[in-house]
């Protein structure tokens, strides 16, 4: 296996994949700022030339430069999910995604590729998650939640059950979302409210 990302993110997924029982033979980085990375080597992308010839994963938690990564490199990627994962066996997960410790699953659930569901999160039945979300630590999704391609949900937040959260929104840290929410906004506080839009997902 391959991660693209030697900083912090990667090192969570290269951890993910060793617990799991899974070799990491490098880390890619397009400005790599260490030599070695939990004692796995990192190049810069340009020096490794076998990448084909393994799957990877992109270890870049910015949703937007995930999505730009992955359309670079012609390359088979993995799904990355920790042996400590709740999931059921009614779920969908598309190439690229990574589910992190203590996560819970539940049926019907279907998450999109390149995808992060980070440490600890709870997705509950017939939540739609598109590709290129980030739900961050310790966020939790109600039933039939759908999210929007490239949103990202801060750490702690909630969002009650049945809401549409659109593409490339921003909900903050321990928001409480009880209202749908539509593109490009960004939402803070209890309940949560829109306090501006990003111009696009640029």
């Amino acid at each position: 296996m391959i991660i693209f990302g030697a900083s912090g993110h990667g090192k969570v997924i290269a951890d993910l994949l060793q617990v799991g029982q899974q070799e990491v033979v490098t880390f890619l980085d397009d400005n790599p700022k260490v030599d070695t990375l939990l004692g796995i080597p990192v190049y810069h992308s340009s020096e490794f030339k076998q990448m084909n010839d393994f799957h990877m994963l992109i270890g870049v938690g910015n949703n937007l430069i995930r999505k730009k990564i992955s359309t670079l490199f012609k390359v088979k990627f993995a799904i990355g999910i920790h042996p400590t994962v709740v999931i059921s066996s009614h779920h969908s997960i598309g190439e690229g995604s990574v589910v992190m410790a203590g996560v819970l699953i539940n049926p019907d659930a279907i998450i999109g590729k390149h995808c992060i569901l980070n440490t600890g999160c709870i997705v509950e039945h017939d939540c739609r998650i598109e590709d290129y979300v980030h739900i961050s630590p310790g966020v939790s999704l109600a039933g039939n939640v759908s999210v929007g391609e490239g949103t990202h949900i801060g750490i702690g937040s909630s969002v009650i059950q049945g809401i549409k959260i659109g593409k490339w929104v921003t909900i903050g840290a321990g928001s409480v979302v009880i209202r749908d929410v539509p593109d490009y906004a960004v939402v803070v506080g209890n309940p949560g409210k829109i306090i501006k839009y990003h111009s696009s997902d640029e």
